[in-house]
């Protein structure tokens, strides 16, 4: 009899995410083990338990998924991880901490989309401006941005300090540049406006960051996409099933809202949870893996 398909999920918060747990048993994961308050020093002892357990047939039908919150976090607990495998005993391992590296993939590649499609540009030399950048989705989208070429600056809500420190750690860990900036004030917004092309809008469920007024001031936008599902929407015109539709009250910005890229989200993770599942070798996936998929995703959808 086959070995059935056991995945580990580590996390270091008081529970693992149900959201995670439904999106790997619908992707053909037999068992979902989690495992709570997992400290960046359990990794290696807990990796190693899993992958020596099982003899070479069975840790081909072994992965390890990391959750959490944080960013840096995750991406340490995956090189942890890596470094934990000993071959022939080795297994794929997914992170995405709060499912911010598919939701961030679904976001950039939903962009880059609407700028080919409507406007004939890339990503790469756009002004992006990331409201709620200092978050764990709105970190991700904007090293994602910066790597494809973007002028990536985080906005922080009331001032630029908070904004300006994730930029500095985006810089040390992933050797991107990265601006921020204040948006404390109406006018502080609408001057960021003024330069901007993209807007990725990352904040907290249930604020609304920008007014169409605030987009009023923006002379060359071309393509807003709002991640809050919760009412008020984050930006105000880009209702949530939108994928390129003209914000209305404006002359030439598109919107995306948050269901149109939380479907992509939802392929992407499926997918990399089917990919590390059939893989005939052991896979390493994070944002930018989890980009390509969105990438591939949109180009076909």
């Amino acid at each position: 009899m086959s070995k059935p398909f056991l995945l580990h999920m580590l996390t270091p918060t008081k529970h693992v995410s149900p959201f995670d747990v439904n999106m790997a048993r619908d992707a053909g994961w037999d068992s979902v083990i989690p495992y709570t308050q997992v400290e960046p020093a359990d990794v290696t002892t807990l990796v190693q338990d899993a992958i020596f357990s099982r003899g070479p047939a069975g840790v081909r039908r072994t992965g390890i998924f990391i959750g959490g919150r944080d960013v840096g976090m995750a991406m340490d607990m995956l090189e942890l991880a890596r470094n934990a495998m000993v071959p022939p005993f080795e297994v794929s391992v997914f992170a995405d901490p709060s499912g911010a590296f598919t939701t961030a993939a679904g976001l950039v590649a939903c962009v880059e989309r609407q700028l080919r499609q409507v406007y004939d540009v890339a990503l790469a030399d756009q002004r992006v401006l990331v409201f709620g950048g200092s978050g764990p989705v709105g970190t991700a989208a904007s090293v994602l941005a910066a790597r494809a070429g973007a002028d990536v600056c985080i906005v922080g809500h009331s001032d630029d300090r908070v904004a300006r420190q994730v930029a500095e750690a985006c810089k040390e860990r992933y050797q991107v540049d990265i601006d921020a900036a204040a948006g404390s004030s109406d006018e502080r917004k609408k001057a960021l406006l003024d330069g901007a092309d993209v807007v990725f809008g990352t904040a907290k469920a249930g604020v609304q960051i920008l007014a169409l007024a605030h987009l009023r001031a923006a002379t060359r936008l071309k393509v807003v996409g709002d991640l809050n599902a919760v009412p008020p929407l984050g930006v105000e015109g880009v209702e949530l099933m939108d994928d390129g539709k003209p914000i209305p009250g404006l002359d030439g910005p598109v919107g995306i809202g948050a269901l149109a890229i939380g479907n992509v989200k939802y392929q992407v993770q499926q997918s990399l949870f089917q990919d590390m599942r059939d893989a005939d070798r052991p896979l390493y996936l994070d944002f930018q893996h989890a980009f390509e998929k969105a990438r591939k995703y949109v180009a076909n959808g």
